[in-house]
This record gives C-alpha cells, structure tokens and sequence, in this order.
C-alpha cells in the first residue's frame, strides 16, 4: 500500500468516527439547548407569550456557529491529529452538560421571573429569586450560557474559536448585566442592593 492509499485509508478512519462523534456532539447540543429553551419557556409563560425569540437564535449567532464548523473541518482534514485529545475534547462535553443543567435550574427556579428579553417596566408577577441556585449567583442563566458555549469549542478542540467565543460571549454579558441590574435596582431598591453585594454575578470578572 503506497502512501497516498494509506493517507486516504487513515482519513476515512479519522472522519469515520473522530468527526462522527465530535460533530454529533456538537449538533446535537445545540438542538438540544434551544429547543429545551423554547419548550421550557412555553411551559412557564405559556405558549401566547413566547414566541420564536426564546429560541435564542440570532444572525450573530448562526455566523458564529457557522465559523466554529469551517474551524474544525478545516483543521480536521489538515491537522487531524488535532482533534484526537480526548480528555480535552470530553472536558467540553462536560462543560456543555454543566453550563446545560445551570441554565435550565435557573430557569426553573425564577419560573415567571425568568424572561429572554430584558424587562424595563415592573410587572406584578416579576419577584427577585433569590433561593435556590441564586443564593450562588445573581445570573445563572447567562453563567450557564457562558459555560455552554465555551464548552461546544472546547469539545471541538478548536483553538481559534474557544478563545474567540469565550471573549465575545463576556463581552456581551459584561455590557448586558450592568443594563439589566439598572433596571432591577429601579425595581427592587435597597432589597437588591444588598443581594448584590453578598451574592457574585456568575460571570467572571463582572460586578
């Protein structure tokens, strides 16, 4: 067998289960992610006030996404070796799984409180949680957000768009947090004051 045959031959092996699985994952977490988003949403807030928005997908997103994919194909057919570190690759799926169940409790735990669009006018039903997962953070859901997007890099082993997701996706919830709390001090005054310095934000490096 030349070496070309067994290039070809150890390809077919790679993209035979290496990519099957590292693409599978990928796909199906973000299945996974949103459509649970979606369906937990109608469930809480019933189906009349949710609408395509809780799917949480945007233009940004899906070129974001889009670029994770071209990453890795392209370094899977010209580095495969690459993506053969297991033990990195399963530390992002058990990031994924984290950032997955954060999420969801946080969800789960505020029920109506929970919104995917920022509330700048109080609304009777809208309480501050703050039992549960948010005696531990004031914003779990975008620390389970965090956490789950980084994690779909790593699980990738992509070494451009891990660090790429990890600063736009802190960047956007740096500037989100400081706008939101705006609003919940107008809300809740001196009461989320001090939640707020007893209880961190769940992003790193932010307030």
């Amino acid at each position: 067998m030349n070496s070309t045959s067994l290039y070809l031959q150890n390809m077919t092996e790679l993209f035979g289960y290496t990519a099957c699985r590292q693409l599978s994952q990928f796909i199906l977490a973000i299945i996974f992610f949103h459509v649970s988003e979606y369906f937990l949403a109608v469930y809480i807030h019933g189906r009349t006030n949710v609408t395509m928005r809780s799917l949480l997908i945007s233009k940004n997103y899906i070129v974001a996404m889009i670029c994770s994919v071209l990453e890795y194909c392209l370094e899977i057919t010209f580095f495969p070796g690459l993506k053969e570190y297991w033990w990195i690759s399963n530390l992002g799926l058990a990031m994924v799984v984290i950032g997955e169940i954060i999420r969801k409790v946080a969800m789960i735990t505020a029920g109506r409180a929970f919104t995917h669009l920022i509330k700048i006018h109080h609304e009777e039903h809208h309480t501050l949680v703050t039992h549960g997962i948010y005696q531990f953070m004031r914003h779990p859901g975008y620390c389970g957000f965090f956490i789950w997007s980084v994690g779909t890099q790593i699980m990738l082993l992509n070494p451009i768009c891990t660090p790429a997701f990890a600063v736009v996706v802190w960047k956007f919830f740096a500037g989100r947090v400081p706008y939101e709390e705006f609003f919940l001090r107008r809300f809740f005054e001196n009461e989320y004051d001090d939640y707020a310095q007893r209880v961190p934000s769940g992003i790193p490096f932010v307030k």
